[in-house]
């Protein structure tokens, strides 16, 4: 990855432009989304990566990193196309709070070159590393609490990229390659690192495209095993290990020499006065990758226990469901609750019960704790049994498709990764239907929509007689209005609108 300093001027002449040069848009993408401006980022070195410019998202209003793959070579780019689209296609079905967000690619043909160009989510609260480093600056320790928050966010990720169908080796998870966002909120990047890797060779890649493992001070997150053969997930836990015991120490000393030693790793380990810390470290850092646990057993590990398993279950379901609550109902729940009164009680035979009481629980924690549940910082991990993710491949084209995408820089079909919150909507019988039997009559839907990002979508149609709501909810999905997810409950929310309108139409006709 190159990077590039701008020369800067003095005083606020000179700030002023430096700003306005950095700003500067100098590329679009194809369907005019996506702006280039001047400005170089880092966000963990990626193999064959030339470049990374900060880029704006116009339909969302935020910042977004324009990464670049350039081939020298048209011809062994030519070769391997297929598989670049199915590997780029691949990753933008991955998702997870804690992952940093791929939103988009397209390829680029040139005469002598041909470009990858891929949109990624833009971390700017910067690196674990750095966050680190400023902690140990300011003379502070790491909190325990942060710690174990951290630890479970990262696993939670771990093992979500883990149990995908195939699954998905990261191999390059360090500090560098860990963000922190403003609300405690950790998401790993570089997540295409090992992809990268298998499918863009470094004969056909334009540039040096070395693999951040060569970067003497990062060797110590990798694993003995690392490279030597087929790598599977002990590679990445022993990563983590490394990471885990970093965040705990905020450093790992390496005594002048530009790579940390065994040894240091070791005293490093034993510094750490929790047994359970210790113990949870030593457990993904063992030489022998087949005695590493993996990311799911590691999120039941004691020492990572922070919130009752009920009370996160609970929240989950809340918020998985907000769609079929009023807004702010939890808010006018706890209003209406006696602060005296009992809410669960716990009896012993032998010794005095306990009261849980309704004034020991704040509301302003409490909305502090679902909002956390909701951003991803404490993911539920402790009730769902394995179960692959399955990546789907690129989907085959029809013919009037593959008409539409020949042009110089195709993009893949837009999807909607947003998830509804809550659903409103009215029904209301087109006056052209009145005449005819009302099982027949025309009816017009308005969907009131609330996005996890609090952003709302208003849509309107015509439902036919022939209309069913799993028809109308796959219509949604197809245009990109709605997340395939919510296609079933919105179905069943659509199919009960309808149902009770008919029912209160009929009732109003019996009545005339």
């Amino acid at each position: 990855m190159t990077m590039s300093v701008p020369e800067r001027k003095s005083g606020s002449e000179g700030k002023e432009e430096e700003s306005e040069d950095e700003s500067e848009i100098l590329e679009e993408s194809p369907c005019g989304r996506w702006q280039k401006r001047k400005e170089q980022v880092s966000q963990g070195n990626v193999p064959g990566v030339e470049s990374a410019s900060l880029a704006m998202d116009t339909e969302e209003g935020v910042e977004v990193v324009w990464n670049e793959v350039l081939f020298s070579d048209k011809k062994v780019f030519k070769a391997q196309e297929d598989k670049i689209k199915e590997m780029f296609e691949n990753l933008m079905q991955v998702e997870h709070p804690n992952i940093v967000k791929f939103h988009k690619y397209w390829l680029d043909m040139k005469d002598s070159q041909a470009r990858v160009i891929f949109i990624t989510e833009y971390m700017s609260s910067g690196s674990l590393k750095q966050f680190l480093k400023k902690t140990k600056k300011n003379h502070k320790t790491m909190n325990v609490k942060a710690w174990k928050r951290w630890c479970t966010q990262i696993l939670s990720a771990l093992s979500y990229l883990h149990s995908c169908d195939p699954p998905i080796i990261h191999g390059n998870l360090t500090c560098d390659t860990i963000f922190i966002q403003h609300n405690g909120l950790i998401k790993i990047g570089s997540v295409w690192h090992r992809l990268f890797v298998n499918v863009f060779p470094d004969a056909s890649v334009h540039g040096t495209g070395k693999q951040h493992r060569d970067e003497q001070r990062n060797l110590h997150f990798f694993a003995p095993e690392y490279g030597a053969g087929e790598d599977d997930y002990a590679i990445d836990i022993f990563s983590f290990g490394i990471c885990a015991l970093e965040m705990a120490v905020l450093e790992i000393q390496a005594n002048g020499d530009a790579a940390v030693s065994k040894e240091a790793i070791v005293n490093a380990g034993q510094s750490l006065e929790d047994p359970l810390m210790r113990e949870f470290t030593q457990s993904c850092l063992r030489h022998d990758a087949k005695l590493r646990p993996t990311a799911h057993d590691l999120l039941f590990h004691r020492v990572l226990f922070e919130v009752h398993s009920l009370k996160l279950l609970a929240a989950h379901c809340l918020i998985n469901n907000q769609y079929l609550l009023p807004e702010n109902c939890v808010e006018e729940k706890t209003k209406s609750f006696d602060p005296n009164a009992i809410m669960a009680e716990i009896k012993h035979d032998n010794r005095q019960g306990v009261q849980l009481k309704y004034s020991h629980v704040s509301p302003l924690e409490l909305d502090k704790f679902l909002e956390d549940v909701k951003n991803g910082i404490y993911p539920l991990m402790n009730f769902a049994s394995p179960r692959p993710h399955p990546v789907p491949r690129a989907l085959s084209l029809s013919q009037e498709q593959v008409e539409t995408v020949k042009t110089p820089t195709p993009e893949p079909q837009e999807t909607e990764t947003r998830k509804v919150v809550q659903m409103h909507c009215n029904l209301e019988s087109n006056e052209e239907g009145t005449k005819t039997h009302v099982s027949h009559t025309v009816l017009q839907l308005s969907l009131f929509l609330k996005m996890d990002d609090k952003l709302h979508r208003q849509l309107s149609c015509d439902i036919l007689p022939t209309d069913t709501s799993k028809d109308l909810a796959s219509e949604l999905v197809h245009y990109a209005f709605i997340n395939e997810e919510d296609s079933e409950k919105v179905a069943v929310f659509l199919e009960d609108a309808i149902s009770r309108h008919r029912v209160r139409a009929l009732a109003s006709g019996s009545t005339q």
